[in-house]
């Protein structure tokens, strides 16, 4: 079994990075529940740094190359605050849309979600709630950013993600195949009130911005979560949701709608 270099770990770290994940069309995924999903996933993993417990006890393809490492090298290459015995390096797959993906179907629409852990968070969500699909704007984080893929709990391997110009997007599929856009904005109507179709796009706008000028001539039905802060003793209340917990919020109501 290969021993850790110098310039092994020079690699693996400089994966941390999306310049140098680019140029490689590799990622890095860490933790045992993590990598044990993806080994069983049509993500395609490359190398494995990893303990001598977790190579004894773990089944991996012989045509993966493996490096039994200590705890110490392991936090030289891990990109989190506590390593967890293991680091896998995959393959970025390669994904082509086509416009018959979204078709009868919820899909989600990412527009600038800034937050690595909002992101990943989002994506764990889709899976949940059995969305298949995530179409992000250019300006969304990384999917493969380590923060993002650890975030997902394994659901990267089983939630499509492509990024695109999303206003171009949304004005050949008005023309071409109409489907009711959704955007979750302030002014919205009370999601828990109206009806909600069993497809189209839920429009998820910025952390701090919102849904940006350019994706509204869009939205066809604006809809929001309403505030029950009345129901509190004590005076104010909360100014928004964070974008994850938003996304769940809305994911659920339209999944309980059309399970009615």
């Amino acid at each position: 079994m290969p021993v850790l270099s110098k310039n092994q770990i020079k690699f693996v770290t400089s994966l941390k990075q999306k310049k140098f994940r680019e140029e490689q069309q590799l990622f890095i995924a860490e933790g045992v529940k993590m990598v044990k999903e993806l080994l069983q996933s049509t993500i395609q993993v490359k190398q494995i740094y990893a303990t001598s417990e977790f190579l004894r006890t773990t089944k991996i393809d012989s045509d993966i190359e493996r490096f039994e490492i200590k705890e110490n090298e392991l936090e030289r290459i891990s990109a989190l605050y506590t390593p967890n015995e293991v680091v896998a390096v995959c393959q970025i797959p390669e994904k082509t849309f086509e416009a018959k993906k979204v078709s009868g179907q919820l899909t989600l629409v990412l527009d600038e979600i800034k937050d690595p852990g909002n992101m990943g968070t989002i994506i764990r969500i889709a899976d949940w709630f059995g969305i298949q699909t995530i179409l992000c704007s250019l300006q969304t984080t990384d999917l493969f950013n380590p923060k993002v893929v650890q975030a997902t709990m394994g659901s990267i391997a089983r939630v499509d993600l492509y990024y695109m110009d999303l206003p171009i997007f949304f004005n050949q599929q008005k023309a071409e195949n109409p489907l009711p856009v959704y955007g979750a904005l302030l002014e919205g109507e009370n999601l828990y009130s109206r009806s909600l179709s069993k497809n189209g796009f839920i429009v998820i706008g910025n952390e701090s911005n919102g849904i940006s000028e350019s994706l509204l001539p869009y939205i066809t039905d604006k809809i929001s979560i309403p505030s029950f802060s009345h129901f509190k003793t004590t005076a104010g209340e909360a100014e928004s949701l964070n974008a994850g917990i938003a996304t769940a919020v809305i994911c659920s109501e339209f999944r309980r709608k059309s399970s009615l």
